[in-house]
């Protein structure tokens, strides 16, 4: 069986750096922010280009975070508008509501599957005040032309990175072209902890300082709080974990990026649509392909028959989250893009531990795949 994403095989390449990591905080006896957090803090905005990394417990945490310290700025307050894409998973939507936010649906791009640039024009109203710009599956979306409208507009720019990690646009990465972005650190993701863990970048003096607090307890200071925080911090062993496996991260991509070419050059079924190539459509875009993505109106058909022939395949995802069950209220919202995408997406295997010969046997049974038509 070649795997969806074989985390073990993952993480056994630094299998002994990673385990000198947890020893070494073991030892210190300091398991809540202390040095491994300051270390990773610092690596990861070096890496991302920002002035200011602040680790959290996890992705979700990062975009609420975000949103609360702006409230707590002043910047926003409850029921100003969020504009985000559909077709996103549902913590990017889940982080505006629980801040009392008022979430404004939009279509993505037909061929990016990132947010509309059109669609985010035609939905800014004067109670706009936030655009968050979901990278999805790795790519980021077009961020000159919304920082472009985001400044002619006067609102600020969440990125939402958790797919993304290293990805660029003009040598600029995620988590370096908004007011601040928030990142995963799920096992899964390009960067992957060995639990929960999450970040968010920015380079404001004054959003850091406030995210800090809001991350513990809202205390600035041991004992003096200064606003309702919560308990959201990223601790001593998952910081030194990543701060590890940040050192291979751009030498992953670098495998992630082949496995990707390699499908786009050689997959030519007809009835599958790959992704746009950004790489080489526009080539001031770099994809970091945290998944690989195609769409076909036979998606249950084709998975099957994958599995069947020993290939693991996920659906990124089945249901958009306004028809979720969590949002009764949306579930008569029609977005016809939005659902066709839900129905007709599948995710190939992707991982910086596949290899290439797994790659081509995909390719050779993607090519080889014929739909049965139903009456």
């Amino acid at each position: 069986m070649i795997p969806f994403l074989d985390l073990k095989k993952v993480n056994q390449q630094y299998n002994a750096e990673l385990k000198a990591a947890c020893n070494r905080v073991i030892d210190s006896g300091w398991y809540i922010g202390g040095q491994e957090l300051e270390i990773f803090e610092q690596n990861f905005a070096k890496y991302c280009g920002t002035q200011f990394a602040i680790g959290v417990a996890n992705g979700l945490d990062a975009l609420i975070l975000v949103l609360r310290a702006w409230k707590e700025l002043g910047q926003l307050k409850e029921d100003d508008e969020v504009i985000v894409p559909a077709n996103t998973y549902i913590a990017s939507i889940l982080a505006i509501t629980a801040n009392n936010l008022k979430v404004i649906l939009v279509e993505p791009d037909v061929n990016s599957l990132n947010i509309s640039i059109e669609a985010i024009e035609q939905a800014i109203t004067p109670k706009t005040k936030v655009i968050l710009a979901v990278h999805l599956y790795g790519q980021l979306a077009d961020m000159p032309k919304i920082i472009q409208l985001a400044q002619q507009h006067h609102l600020l720019v969440l990125e939402d990175s958790a797919q993304a990690h290293g990805a660029e646009i003009n040598g600029v990465r995620a988590g370096n072209w908004g007011d601040a972005s928030g990142f995963s650190f799920y096992p899964g993701k390009n960067l992957g902890a060995l639990g929960d863990a999450g970040a968010v970048t920015t380079n404001d003096v004054e959003l850091a300082s406030m995210l800090k607090a809001l991350r513990n307890y809202g205390s600035h200071e041991k004992y003096k709080n200064l606003v309702a925080g919560v308990n959201s911090r990223l601790d001593e062993i998952q910081a030194a974990m990543l701060d590890v496996k940040l050192k291979y991260l751009d030498q992953e991509t670098i495998h992630r990026r082949q496995i990707a070419n390699l499908y786009l050059s050689k997959i030519k079924n007809t009835y599958l649509k790959l992704p746009l190539n950004q790489i080489n459509a526009l080539e001031y875009k770099k994809h970091v392909w945290h998944l690989f993505v195609i769409q076909t109106q036979y998606r249950d058909q084709l998975q099957q028959y994958l599995l069947e022939n020993g290939v693991q395949t996920l659906i990124h995802y089945p249901i958009p989250p306004h028809k979720q069950q969590a949002y009764t209220e949306w579930n008569d919202l029609s977005f016809p893009v939005t659902e066709r995408i839900h129905q007709q997406i599948l995710s190939l295997p992707m991982g910086s531990t596949l290899g290439l010969h797994e790659a081509e046997k995909v390719v050779s049974l993607c090519n080889a795949f014929f739909p049965i038509e139903k009456d």
